[in-house]
């Protein structure tokens, strides 16, 4: 039986009970730069991208998605002129736009799963990913991906990715608010699941939820007391998995805020 999937953009209604609801604080809302197209933001994203290709980042997929997305509209109007620079960058609520060099190692990594393999010109296929955040690194799946399901736990987040993403209209990008450590599991089977916050390790509901030949690529507590990347691919023999380098991202946390 086919089952009903949301469109964009979605809310998924929290699992708090309607007491605990009606005590949530207000989070105001501020969207983000209006994208505007410019000839020098065009040229100093093609600088940022012309490094980013000097740093190792060899898929051209991932390269023409990071070329294709303007992070400058993503981030805060006093953030603009750093907007390019390889460092993550506030984006409220404690959380943070990830750099983009960290977004496009994990997704060159999520296109070399064992899946794709020979298959450069491929898309993914359905992607889960753990924490929107302002919605940029869903914006540049939407380009290596044919479907991204993105799922955050902060309400003001949440929002905010929507007023971001909207004026994009992409029909193949499902926002959700919930809680991210139990996945999607309406979307599953996903061919990559993404994360942008680190736990003791990866959840069950996401293996569970990953399609034989997809891959997860996500930061989880590193044996040093930090964070590494890491990869697991699950394969009709089992899961096969790869620790990386070190990593810094927020912490993953459970429920709706």
């Amino acid at each position: 039986m086919a089952t009903q999937r949301p469109s964009f953009p979605v809310r998924l209604t929290p699992t708090a009970s309607a007491a605990t609801r009606g005590r949530m604080p207000a989070v105001p809302v501020k969207p983000m730069v209006p994208s505007t197209p410019s000839m020098a933001s065009n040229a100093v994203r093609a600088r940022m991208v012309q490094k980013l290709a000097a740093q190792g980042i060899s898929d051209p997929r991932v390269l023409r998605a990071m070329s294709a997305v303007e992070r400058h509209g993503f981030v805060d109007s006093a953030l603009v002129n750093q907007a390019y620079e390889d460092t993550s960058l506030p984006i409220g609520l404690g959380q943070t736009i990830s750099k983009p060099s960290v977004v496009a190692r994990m997704i060159e990594l999520l296109l070399a799963a064992p899946a794709l393999v020979g298959k450069p010109q491929d898309k993914l296929g359905r992607v889960l990913e753990i924490g929107t955040g302002c919605g940029y690194q869903a914006a540049v799946l939407n380009h290596v991906a044919s479907e991204v399901y993105s799922i955050e736990r902060l309400r003001g987040l949440h929002e905010r990715a929507r007023l971001n993403l909207r004026p994009f209209r992409l029909a193949t990008v499902h926002l959700m608010l919930g809680d991210g450590m139990i996945g999607y599991a309406k979307g599953a089977p996903y061919a990559g699941i993404i994360a942008a916050a680190g736990g003791e390790a990866v959840p069950e509901a996401w293996i569970a939820q990953l399609a034989v030949g997809g891959r997860i690529v996500a930061p989880t507590h590193s044996a040093s007391g930090g964070q590494a990347l890491v990869v697991i691919d699950k394969t009709a023999r089992g899961l096969e998995r790869l620790v990386l380098e070190a990593v810094h991202f927020v912490p993953l946390k459970s429920g709706i805020a």
